[in-house]
């Protein structure tokens, strides 16, 4: 249960280690880290602003779909409400009132970011991850990569090129908010590392060229020089091993750390986590609209939002809607573990795993049905597809469905951040 995690907490602290997981520590281990963790609302309230303008107006280009939570610039002069001593940020910036930040105990790079990643083929891989051990799939240029969970529950932030784009691919455990992002911006190519900071329960990330602090789950900047400017979001999928195996066998896929920042790999720090009924360190009022820790499958516009009951999801397997003016079909197979459950990993329970796409392919808008084994096939041509979108029989083969950019987060985290948001319902 949750109670494992607090016990877990506590034996790292009492050796000295720091705990990973979206900046996660209890109140006695920030008690042990650099006075700059310590939380920014005991300390004081935010000064009021003194200019206040458009927070859309520096963001930059972004996908069609990219969510935004809105906010308004505040210049204020003033300094954080901690001590800046280890940053470089412009805290004269910012779009969120300082009482919103909370410390998750680790200082800033204590939850290390993995900059100069390392691959292996998928059989080498295969010697320490099982067929149900979930990862971000991520594919550019033909160039097809597989993140574990099981390791970025405990760094967060991976900063790569995949096939010549620069990309970050990130993973907030306390939210399940696993979001891949463009890392080129404004002409400049960003390095992310983590604040040690949290906001609404999710991570603060940073980019090391300015020290702007951007959230994670929306990929907008809050604080610093860039405030108001968003990350471009780049589609991915959460799979299991087994089907990133299968649909790419030539894939690389990330390669456990090694050195001072190799961690317990295949672990899992957050037992029982996606069954608590209070996220930890979330201070906002829940939405009673969905259990807080129930997944949703998330789609949003710039200016509207859809959570999909992942129950719901689970149980139609295929979903057939519209949305932002596109009609859309969700697809659910089984076969991943939950990477919030139990202690290991690939032992969690079976979750699976989903994929959006657009219905309309070759001016044809197609419609669907499960036929079992995680296949799908379309009324109009008869072509099977798989959960990756890919046409595997049929006359169709060889021909994807284009994946919409889609997320898969906890309700509570949805909900904070998109307070308006609508809940499907069949």
């Amino acid at each position: 249960m949750f109670r494992n995690l607090v016990m877990f907490l506590v034996a790292l602290a009492g050796i000295g280690l720091v705990v990973a997981g979206c900046s996660m520590a209890l109140p006695d281990l920030a008690a042990e880290l650099p006075t700059q963790a310590t939380t920014a609302a005991t300390e004081a309230t935010a000064t009021p602003s003194t200019e206040e303008e458009s927070a859309t107006s520096a963001t930059a280009d972004s996908d069609i779909g990219a969510p935004t939570s809105g906010g308004v610039i505040i210049r204020d002069g003033g300094p954080p409400p901690f001590d800046p001593f280890d940053w470089r940020t412009d805290f004269s910036i910012r779009s969120v009132e300082w009482s919103e930040i909370l410390s998750g105990g680790p200082p800033k790079d204590g939850i290390p970011s993995i900059d100069d990643p390392q691959f292996e083929s998928f059989e080498a891989a295969a010697t320490w991850l099982t067929d149900r051990d979930p990862v971000i799939l991520f594919a550019h240029n033909g160039v097809e990569r597989a993140y574990p969970l099981s390791i970025l529950i405990w760094h967060e932030i991976v900063n790569d090129v995949v096939g010549g784009k620069p990309v970050t691919v990130t993973f907030c455990p306390l939210c399940n908010a696993s979001i891949v992002f463009d890392r080129e911006f404004e002409g400049e190519i960003l390095d992310f590392g983590t604040t040690g900071r949290l906001r609404k329960s999710d991570l603060i990330m940073y980019d090391r060229q300015t020290e702007t602090w951007w959230q994670q789950f929306t990929g907008e900047a809050i604080i610093g020089e860039w405030t108001g400017g968003q990350l471009r979001f780049l589609p991915s999928q959460v799979i299991s091993f087994a089907d990133f195996v299968a649909e790419h066998p030539n894939g690389e896929v990330l390669a456990r750390p090694t050195g001072r920042s190799a961690r317990s790999y295949g672990r899992n720090p957050y037992v029982g986590y996606d069954s608590t009924a209070q996220p930890f360190l979330f201070t906002g009022k829940i939405d009673d609209r969905l259990p807080s820790v129930e997944r949703v499958v998330g789609l949003t516009t710039p200016t509207t939002a859809l959570a999909y009951p992942w129950t719901t999801v689970v149980a139609a397997q295929v979903i057939e809607d519209e949305f932002g003016g596109a009609p859309i079909v969700i697809f659910h197979k089984e076969g991943r573990a939950s990477a919030m459950d139990t202690s290991t990993i690939s032992e969690g329970r079976d979750i699976g795993t989903v994929g959006v796409f657009d219905r309309r392919l070759d001016g044809q808008t197609l419609t669907f049905s499960a036929v079992g084994d995680g296949l799908f096939t379309d009324a109009e041509t008869g072509t099977t597809w798989n959960i990756l979108g890919e046409a595997v029989d049929g006359s169709h083969v060889g021909e994807s469905l284009t994946l919409v950019l889609h997320f898969d987060h906890f309700w509570f985290a949805w909900a904070a951040f998109f307070p308006e948001t609508d809940v499907y319902a069949e």
